[in-house]
């Protein structure tokens, strides 16, 4: 019997990001109601990619991003050991828009810890993330697949110098103040900017940000302001609506260099219309990160032999789950047919009989556990998996 994982989800690589805001799963709102339809799941919801991972069929996680907006061919399906290898490669960094980003690291462990807060795992998901997590730490400390400063706020940083080749005496402002506006500003360090200005909705983190990069703080209510002396703006706050339009941008002499690294979007897409503005999302990233992949290809095979192992390792405790699920229903079921057939006999003997009973199938078990993994689940094959409780 194969592994039952199964994995149903889109990234960049298969919907634009307006299909992909659609998708997402607010942690708060959106994410508890879909895990409470989806039973036992986790569920990898970031500004690249929704994936639900879960065991058994895939049909629920189907319908729920099906109804969600996202048409059946901005969706990949895998199950059984493909499944798992994407999720490794995810963890790895080799699925990511900047190829071995440590970002996603960090992300596919809040997504076992929500799943865990709402009661959603289960042991096959646990150990399939857990070691997920595990190879991600491998793959960055004996491959260079992570070296150096990676990241989409990285990218970002990129396309600023390709549009401005130096950022010196530019005032850059900064929209929002959580994880990615942390890393685009440790990316600007050394860039030579005039001024960094922050804004958030909540001024109090926006003053600890800015403090830690010799920046100035705003409140939401002064974005207009902050707009009219930027230079260039990079988005990443969360909100559930824009936070710029085209009227928030009045003409001006100076280009404005607008990145959105948001999702939900914080800039409406008209504002590219806009004759003096350049604005750029995360589509639009896949560009710059070309060359990042054409660095990083010698680092990648290193990286797969890693997934390999990883998952050779996986399949070895999964067959040895398998059998001690097994063994556990055949004793039971032996212990209940001594009990039928000598029900004047000492409990105590009951176990003994079973135990005897059981000895040479738990030998059969474990000297088969290999075969006992992808073999059919047929009494008549094997008579052993007659043992077996449902799902095993």
């Amino acid at each position: 019997m194969a592994l039952p994982l199964y994995l149903v989800g889109l990234s960049h690589k298969t919907a634009p990001v307006g299909v992909r805001e659609r998708a997402a799963l607010d942690p708060a709102a959106g994410l508890p109601a879909a895990l409470a339809a989806l039973g036992k799941a986790v569920v990898l919801s970031t500004c690249n990619r929704t994936e639900v991972y879960g065991v058994g069929s895939p049909h629920r996680a189907r319908a729920l991003l099906l109804g969600r907006g996202v048409a059946p061919r901005h969706l990949y399906v895998k199950e059984g050991v493909e499944a798992l290898r994407h999720l490794f490669r995810v963890a790895a960094g080799l699925d990511s828009l900047v190829v071995g980003e440590a970002q996603i690291l960090g992300q596919v462990r809040e997504a076992l810890f929500l799943a865990r807060k709402h009661g959603a795992t289960e042991s096959l998901l646990e150990k399939a993330f857990q070691s997920a997590v595990a190879l991600g730490k491998r793959a960055r400390s004996e491959t260079g697949i992570g070296a150096g400063a990676v990241s989409v706020a990285y990218a970002a940083l990129d396309l600023a110098l390709a549009v401005f080749g130096d950022l010196s005496g530019l005032v850059v402002a900064v929209l929002g103040a959580g994880e990615m506006a942390e890393l685009f500003l440790s990316h600007l360090r050394g860039e030579g900017v005039a001024r960094v200005l922050v804004v958030n909705r909540t001024e109090e983190r926006a003053r600890a940000l800015a403090a830690r990069f010799g920046g100035e703080a705003y409140g939401l209510s002064a974005l207009p302001r902050v707009l009219r002396q930027a230079d260039v703006v990079v988005a990443s706050a969360a909100a559930p609506h824009y936070l710029v339009g085209p009227e928030d941008l009045p003409r001006r002499v100076k280009p404005l260099f607008l990145i959105d690294l948001a999702l939900p979007r914080n800039i409406d897409p008209r504002v590219a219309r806009l004759p003096y503005a350049y604005l750029y999302n995360l589509d639009d990233l896949e560009r710059v990160v070309e060359k990042n992949r054409r660095a990083r290809e010698g680092e990648i095979p290193k990286v797969e032999a890693l997934i390999e192992k990883a998952l050779a390792d996986y399949l070895e405790w999964y067959a040895g789950h398998r059998v001690r699920e097994a063994i556990r229903a055949l004793r039971i079921s032996l212990l209940r047919e001594v009990a039928r057939e000598l029900p004047q006999a000492d409990p105590g003997f009951w176990h003994k009989e079973a135990g005897r009973r059981a000895h040479p199938w738990i030998l059969a078990l474990k000297a088969r556990a290999r075969d006992f993994l992808e073999g059919p689940p047929c009494p008549q094959e094997c008579p052993l998996l007659a043992f077996r409780p449902p799902g095993l």
